[in-house]
């Protein structure tokens, strides 16, 4: 299957006359949140698949150009304010956009593995200055392939489905809703005095020192991920396992991510004395008081660390995990928020040289692992005019250890997995995932 790059442009707002932009001047620019700091320096890539039939380029290209005009931040670059700050530049410099097609029918290619192949899916990101890259894949057969490829610290998942929505109204010529929030700053004020309630340093926050060579592995390309397709049955068993005798059941989630931890943990063959965590992400918006309007355009993230000894892990039963999970995630609400606010304003990060923990450039995470789960962003609202998407997946990303839950295309309640390993650790992995001793 070889990807044909047929035209690239650069798509800028389309502002009307019900929403003049103002002309640029020094201050026109969205300051940072301590949030947004802190956050994975990258872009984040996404793929879509739509049956026919699906709308026009030209009809999604508006539509693109329309929502920009209230999401400015996506079409604009990253730039420093006056005292050395870095932000976001309103300047409507505005986003890539590809189009391209292939000389087949989807079904051949379907269901896509995760593998190199998809990065000819979306515009390459490396040391490019658009925040947002866009490219549309046209199949013989009508369907429609997007690549969606935005930086990180411009918006969160939840921020980012959010616009994706709105593009798909703003194609079909609907009003956006909700509006996008766009205030970083005002919602996020340092208490007076600080309360430091927690430590946030090894946690947010790392020397940069002790940036080790993680980048420099010699196995980082011994990367490869597998999909594990768990269905809506064994969710159910893995919950009653885990729950027994418990007044409160666990969660899927919960359940899942303690599953998963626990069968990486042993086919990564780790040495019983050795310490695991896994790093959660933490959505802030309902669990901040008061809590953050839904269209809060930016990132509103902590994370959880659960951590375990790699022999109490594997010896004790699932419900340990699970519990483990359960607490530490319960631990990061407004307070632990609040706490965070106050130390990441207090200049202590500045002054310390501490650089945040989410580091795009980490490629091998073992002994830990990370779970970002994507079941519960309405991706699959997305509609240009033609229907709502048939699949979605991540784009390639062979960060070992980096696991992403997203709910099965299948519809049916089942979740798919995709988890990064080193090779000679997959077949271990295959033989214990679904075994739940």
């Amino acid at each position: 299957m070889k990807v044909v790059v047929e035209s690239s442009r650069i798509i800028k707002p389309a502002h009307n006359a019900d929403h003049i932009c103002p002309p640029l001047t020094i201050t026109q620019h969205i300051a940072l949140s301590v949030f947004d700091k802190v956050t994975f320096d990258t872009h984040i890539a996404v793929i879509y698949a739509f049956r026919p039939p699906t709308p026009p380029n030209s009809m999604i290209e508006e539509g693109l150009a329309k929502v920009l005009a209230e999401y400015r931040e996506y079409a604009g670059r990253f730039g420093e304010d006056s005292e050395g700050n870095r932000v976001i530049l309103l300047n409507d410099e505005g986003v890539r956009f590809v189009e391209a097609s292939v000389d087949t029918i989807l079904s051949n290619a379907m269901p896509f593995k995760p593998s190199p192949s998809l990065l000819d899916f979306h515009p390459s990101a490396d040391g490019v200055e658009e925040l947002l890259l866009v490219q549309l894949t046209r199949f013989t057969c009508g369907s429609l392939v997007l690549g969606f490829s935005s930086h990180h610290i411009i918006a969160d998942g939840h921020a980012t489905s959010n616009f994706l929505v709105s593009w798909g109204l703003a194609s079909r010529g609907l009003s956006i809703s909700p509006l996008p929030l766009h205030d970083r700053t005002s919602l996020f004020v340092p208490r007076q005095p600080p309360q430091l309630e927690f430590e946030h340093r090894g946690v947010e926050f790392k020397s940069k020192k002790s940036r080790d060579s993680n980048m420099e592995n010699p196995l980082k390309n011994e990367v490869v991920i597998h999909k594990a397709h768990f269905t809506k049955e064994f969710l159910s068993k893995l919950k009653a396992t885990a729950s027994v005798g418990r007044d409160q059941p666990y969660t899927t989630f919960q359940c899942l991510v303690a599953h998963l931890w626990r069968i990486v943990t042993k086919a990564r063959g780790l040495n019983g004395c050795e310490t695991t965590h896994v790093r959660i992400a933490v959505d802030g918006r309902r669990r901040m008081i008061p809590a953050v309007p839904d269209g809060y355009s930016g990132n509103l993230v902590l994370w959880a660390f659960p951590r375990a000894n790699v022999r109490e892990l594997m010896k004790r039963p699932l419900q340990y995990a699970a519990d483990l999970i359960r607490t530490e995630v319960a631990k990061v609400e407004d307070s632990y928020f609040k706490s965070f606010i106050d130390f990441s304003s207090s200049g202590a990060a500045e002054e310390e040289g501490l650089m945040p923990t989410a580091d795009a450039d980490e490629m091998v995470l073992c002994p830990n692992l990370e779970v970002d789960s994507w079941t519960r962003f309405p991706f699959y609202d997305l509609d240009f005019g033609g229907g709502s998407p048939y699949y979605f997946v991540p784009s390639y990303l062979p960060v070992e250890g980096l696991l992403i839950l997203l709910p099965s295309f299948i519809g049916d309640g089942s979740i798919d997995a995709f988890v990064p390993l080193f090779h000679h650790n997959l077949d271990s992995f295959k033989l214990c995932c679904y075994s739940m001793d």
